[in-house]
């Protein structure tokens, strides 16, 4: 498969504190890549160095060949790369339905109709199970059903690459098994998906491969199997 996302030695420094340190990645287009690694490993820097909410201190990112190193997010966000938060964001004051029209009119495919957006917009939370509330605000849902919106308002943006950013936290299990069929059902159609998460039962099943960042390096890189049995990785989680 061609590599989508291509990372070359990126680092990133705050103040003289090293948070990424020469992560070399590839993501090959359609492939479940799971992000692992304890608090403080730098997980969250690397996802908003590729968003774009952060820009690295050295190397270089490329996105289907481009070098967007230095882009800001909507421009990310226009070619493709969507993110979503382990703490939901919508925009409280509109409604289901409304949250989804901004990235609709604003994402990859700008969708200038005003009938065409409700259309798509109504059947992307048919997809996710919400439409029956698409005239509620945000605040009426339970947790389970913001992961859901949050992962369909970056839907409604037309990504190529989804980063879900550990979208399945503070969820029961039956709660987390709804978010990761989602999450595989977006796969299957084609999308390719970043998962960073702190569940293993979910990293094991969805992953196709799984990449390992301990101190901000990356340390392990491979199948789930071979990633969550190296001794690294172990001490990296449970301690000597």
């Amino acid at each position: 498969m061609t590599a989508l996302l291509e990372l070359r030695g990126v680092g990133k420094a705050f103040a003289g504190l090293q948070a990424l340190d020469g992560i070399d990645l590839d993501v090959r287009a359609g492939e479940r890549l799971g992000l692992i690694g304890p608090n403080g490993s730098g997980k969250t820097t690397l996802i908003n160095c590729i968003a774009g909410r952060l820009l690295p201190s050295a190397g270089t990112i490329h996105f289907d060949g481009q070098d967007i190193s230095t882009w800001p997010a909507h421009r990310r966000a226009r070619l493709g790369i969507a993110r979503g938060f382990q703490i939901p964001q919508p925009f409280l004051g509109l409604t289901l339905l409304e949250n989804l029209l901004v990235p609709l009119e604003f994402g990859r495919e700008r969708v200038a109709d005003a009938h065409t957006c409700k259309v798509r917009a109504s059947a992307i939370l048919a997809r996710f199970g919400l439409v029956d509330r698409a005239m509620l605000r945000p605040d009426v849902l339970s947790q389970v059903d913001l992961r859901k919106l949050e992962l369909a308002r970056a839907m409604a943006g037309a990504p190529r690459l989804l980063i879900a950013d550990e979208v399945m936290a503070g969820l029961s299990d039956s709660e987390a098994d709804e978010i990761l069929q989602i999450l595989r059902e977006l796969a299957d159609s084609g999308i390719t998906v970043l998962m960073i998460e702190h569940i293993m039962r979910a990293v094991r099943t969805f992953s196709e491969r799984v990449v390992c960042l301990v101190a901000g390096m990356k340390v392990a890189d491979g199948t789930p199997d071979a990633v969550l049995s190296d001794p690294l990785v172990e001490r990296a989680y449970l301690g000597e």
